[in-house]
């Protein structure tokens, strides 16, 4: 059975930018949910967790077809919990390396980033994520996704992104989406995003 990542934090750790309760919420309510509901559909599909949930998209066409959809939406609502996670800490890390080189290149500083991500996150309609994706090309873009879509789905590899769903940020911030994306980058944490694409470019 798949289980939930261990935090490198503690929930009350992100206070004030993020409350303990809706940290709590979050992990053990909603990222649960879809991680309980993804281990029901495998079992049910007699799989026996041969790879690594980080992997087990790109073995979708295994499972009963009547079932792929439930297990895409259910794997999306875990791995992009698991990445939202690692893109913000008690400590802000900034992009560095071929990532700063590449994102001062494409958007001209990291201010100039947080403020075009900070406007595609405020175009989202309803609730999903908004993503930092390395494309097919090679090239870094900043994209929505609706609900628990996986960048995965269409070619793209996410190394950084931002919950939009209500959930993240509603106890805190009520319909202050702005307010929650502005203290969001002062815990931002690209160390992740770093590692994954620094590799990626070699």
């Amino acid at each position: 059975m798949y289980k939930l990542p261990m935090l490198p934090y503690l929930f009350q750790d992100l206070e004030p930018f993020i409350d303990t309760h809706t940290m709590g919420l979050h992990y053990h309510k909603h990222e649960q949910n879809y991680l309980n509901k993804l281990n029901e559909l495998l079992v049910r599909n007699n799989f026996d967790y041969r790879y690594d949930i980080d992997e087990l998209f790109y073995h979708i066409d295994e499972f009963n077809e009547s079932d792929r959809e439930d297990i895409l939406y259910n794997l999306g609502g875990v791995l992009n919990h698991n990445l939202y996670w690692k893109s913000m800490s008690t400590n802000r890390i900034l992009p560095s390396g071929k990532l700063k080189e590449d994102i001062d290149k494409k958007y001209g500083s990291i201010n100039k980033f947080f403020l075009e991500f900070k406007n595609k996150a405020m175009s989202l309609k309803g609730s999903g994520y908004t993503f930092l994706v390395v494309k097919d090309n090679g090239s870094l873009d900043i994209i929505n996704l609706s609900n628990q879509e996986l960048p995965q789905s269409f070619g793209f590899i996410p190394i950084f992104n931002m919950d939009m769903w209500e959930h993240a940020y509603y106890l805190n911030y009520k319909n202050e989406k702005g307010n929650y994306i502005d203290n969001f980058f002062i815990i931002a944490d690209f160390t992740n995003a770093n590692k994954v694409y620094n590799t990626i470019m070699k």
